[in-house]
């Protein structure tokens, strides 16, 4: 039996979307809260009858947006998967896909705040730090059984940044970096899924 959310749900989880593609798009400096509540077609006087403070909204704002993000990775790594991809070989591929490049607003709440982390207060920082946390634990679901936390970390990192510099460098530059990147990831771990 499925329960209809109430008209104040409805309008919670709308700001949390925007504000989830907001943070992505133009960083936490960038997110307004009279703008996101403008984006979510509510008036910025309502902001308080759903958070406490602008920090709740983008604690909730990066939670969606890692689960958005986690949940469309594992759709892409499945369709590798059954096309006979290796589990790492679907992760690397998928993550550091060309058309990510220019897709922050969608991407990866990591690659896109990762700089900007370690200015925030603290409820925030805990929150990437779950955020960076998620994404090891997924990388070191595709790594082999006795792959070490050190190896899924070192994986994340290389992922996270050439996808970082890939953004930076845009156009040919990014997409070269981005195939660079995935050819090595690949031959070094693949072959040690396969021994």
């Amino acid at each position: 039996m499925s329960t209809a959310l109430t008209k104040k749900e409805l309008s919670h989880a709308r700001i949390v979307d925007v504000a989830a593609r907001a943070i992505r798009r133009a960083g936490y400096h960038g997110v307004g809260v009279a703008d996101i509540m403008k984006e979510a077609g509510l008036t910025h006087g309502g902001f308080y009858a759903h958070f406490p403070s602008r920090d709740a909204m983008l604690v909730e704002a990066m939670q969606r947006a890692g689960q958005d993000n986690l949940a469309s990775l594992a759709e892409a790594m499945e369709r590798r998967i059954r096309k006979g991809a290796t589990p790492f070989s679907a992760l690397v591929e998928a993550y550091l896909h060309d058309t990510h490049i220019g897709k922050t607003e969608d991407g990866c709440i990591v690659a896109a705040m990762a700089s900007e982390m370690t200015r925030q207060e603290d409820a925030v920082r805990n929150e990437a730090r779950r955020r960076v946390a998620a994404m090891v634990a997924l990388v070191q679901s595709a790594l082999p059984d006795d792959a070490n936390a050190g190896e899924a970390q070192l994986v994340t990192a290389t992922m996270v940044g050439a996808l970082q510099l890939a953004r930076t460098l845009d156009g040919k530059a990014g997409r070269d970096l981005l195939a660079k990147t995935r050819k090595e990831l690949i031959a070094r771990h693949d072959r040690i899924i396969h021994c």
